[in-house]
C-alpha cells in the first residue's frame, strides 16, 4: 500500500520464533529482534553500545513455517517489512504505543556466520496447516535428487549440463570473472 513505512533491520533474535496457527489454518510466527547501535567514543578510545531497539516481528504463511524451522534465539538476522504503530491502554489505564514489524523477508545475516540454504519443496507445507508442518519438520534434511538446489557443483543444476552462467563455456563449467557479454 502507498504511504507505508518499509524498513530493514539487522539484529539478534531475542527468543526462538513462536509458531502458531489461526483458526483458518494460516501459520504465523512471532519473534523479537534486538538491534543495538555501536559508536566509537574518541575520548575513551573504545566502542560503546547505544540504546537498544527491541522490535516485535510477525511473519505469515509459508515464510512463518520456514522461519520457525530455521531461526533460533541469538542468531543475527536481517528483517525487512512494514513498520506498524499500535496504541492501547494497559491494565492500569495508561495509554501505550508499540511499534511492530509485519515481515516480508527474513533471513540469517552472513556477516559473521555461514548458512546452508535448502529450497522448500512444494509439498513441504503448502499452507496445509499443522500436520503438514510437522511432517515437513520430520523430513527436514532429506534432499531430493531432482532438486536443483541440492547440487554442490558450481555451474550445474541437479545433473543438468552447465550452461547459461558466467564462465560456463570454454573454462569447463567453472566460474569466471569475465562478464557473459
Amino acid at each position: 500500500m502507498s504511504g507505508e513505512t518499509v524498513i530493514t533491520i539487522c539484529g539478534n533474535l531475542v527468543d526462538d520464533p513462536h509458531l502458531s496457527f489461526t483458526p483458518a489454518g494460516a501459520a504465523v510466527a512471532k519473534f523479537r529482534v534486538a538491534s543495538t547501535p555501536r559508536v566509537f567514543d574518541k575520548q575513551s578510545n573504545e566502542w560503546k553500545d547505544g540504546e537498544g531497539l527491541f522490535l516485535t516481528c510477525s511473519v505469515w504463511r509459508q515464510a512463518a513455517e520456514n522461519a520457525a524451522s530455521t531461526l533460533q534465539k541469538g542468531m543475527r538476522v536481517i528483517v525487512q517489512g512494514r513498520l506498524k504503530q499500535r496504541s492501547y491502554e494497559d491494565r492500569e489505564g495508561v495509554k501505550r504505543t508499540v511499534y511492530e514489524l509485519d515481515v516480508e523477508e527474513v533471513g540469517p545475516s552472513l556477516k559473521s556466520a555461514t548458512a546452508v540454504v535448502t529450497k522448500a519443496s512444494s509439498n513441504s507445507s503448502g499452507g496445509q496447516g499443522r500436520e503438514a508442518f510437522q511432517r515437513a519438520r520430520q523430513e527436514q534434511g532429506a534432499v531430493s535428487a531432482e532438486d536443483p538446489w541440492a547440487s554442490n557443483t558450481p555451474g550445474t543444476s541437479g545433473g543438468a549440463p552447465a550452461g547459461g552462467g558466467w564462465g560456463s563455456g570454454a573454462q569447463g563449467g567453472g566460474y569466471s570473472d569475465e562478464p557473459p557479454f
